[in-house]
């Protein structure tokens, strides 16, 4: 069992438009947990990956055949010009040296007026400094990775011709150093619950001011990961 992510992008992209009837893409999907989500609301949803493991886990956790598997690159995708409604990926942009190809595809394959949803690590948190030392030895997980604030990357999604028209971002929970601690305990024997279970009523209460923070912009620029909804 694994955490979800830090940034919930199926409630954020509610609170822009309605997703029924829409005809959608995840790029980069991996299992697919949010495309899934989206296809219970959604008229169409496809899943993008270059992987085929990926794929395969994907197709695991489908109920049936709701959604499309797509195994391609997606700087190059299959499809023609103007195919979607929303496209949206999280945790890809950040592994592109030049993300201006991505998201050059991402415009090109967008209906005009659709949505580009795009969520990234966020520059200033403790988890860059932890990343960039672990990349240094070559123990990173993700391989080469970059991070965002807000206004950079607003500013590059402009400069694929995008314009952005929503900003959200969040936290971890539980945090990050409880999240790594549960892993090195784990190494030697040790399970902790996935979420901490004292100081129960401070944790909670803690959670509900984070998510009355988030919505401030200066806060995007302490939170784990943020992301920005685009209208091409």
């Amino acid at each position: 069992m694994i955490y979800p992510p830090v940034t919930d992008i199926v409630e954020e992209l509610k609170s822009v438009t309605d997703i029924q009837g829409k005809k959608v893409l995840e790029v980069g999907a991996g299992t697919g947990r949010d495309g899934l989500r989206i296809s219970r609301a959604a008229g169409s949803v496809f899943l993008l990956d270059y992987s085929k493991q990926s794929l395969i886990l994907a197709r695991h956790y489908m109920q049936n055949d709701e959604v499309g598997l797509i195994m391609a690159d997606a700087r190059w995708s299959p499809f023609p010009d103007g195919t979607f409604d929303i496209i949206f990926h999280q945790g890809l942009l950040e592994h592109f040296t030049d993300p201006l190809i991505l998201l050059s595809e991402n415009y090109r394959i967008l209906k005009d007026g659709g949505l580009l949803i795009v969520d990234v690590p966020q520059t200033f948190h403790i988890y860059t400094i932890f990343k960039h030392i672990l990349m240094m030895f070559g123990l990173w997980f993700g391989g080469w990775e970059r991070q965002f604030t807000v206004n950079s990357l607003s500013n590059l999604l402009k400069r694929a011709g995008f314009r952005p028209i929503h900003q959200y971002g969040d936290w971890s929970r539980p945090g990050i150093f409880y999240k790594i601690i549960r892993e090195v305990l784990k190494k030697i024997g040790v399970v902790l619950p996935m979420y901490p279970r004292y100081f129960n009523g401070l944790t909670k209460k803690f959670y509900r001011l984070q998510k009355r923070l988030r919505r401030k912009k200066i806060f995007l620029y302490t939170c784990l990961s943020i992301g920005i909804i685009a209208k091409k």
